[in-house]
């Protein structure tokens, strides 16, 4: 993932910071507590596609 284009990506659903988990695969929004999907490099920022995070993943 980009560093310069993480810098500018936010949730699209509440405007706030995203993180990175490498691991994962994901762009997470602690705030929302959604997790987008990064499929080869490609940040699939769709609401529909985010995964709802577990209390633990927060």
């Amino acid at each position: 993932m980009d560093p310069r284009l993480l810098e500018i990506l936010v949730c699209p659903v509440c405007k706030g910071p995203l993180e990175y988990r490498k691991g994962a695969s994901e762009l997470v929004c602690k705030g929302c507590k959604l997790a987008y999907p990064v499929k080869d490099d490609i940040p699939v920022m769709l609401e529909d596609e985010a995964r709802q995070l577990g209390a633990e993943e927060v």
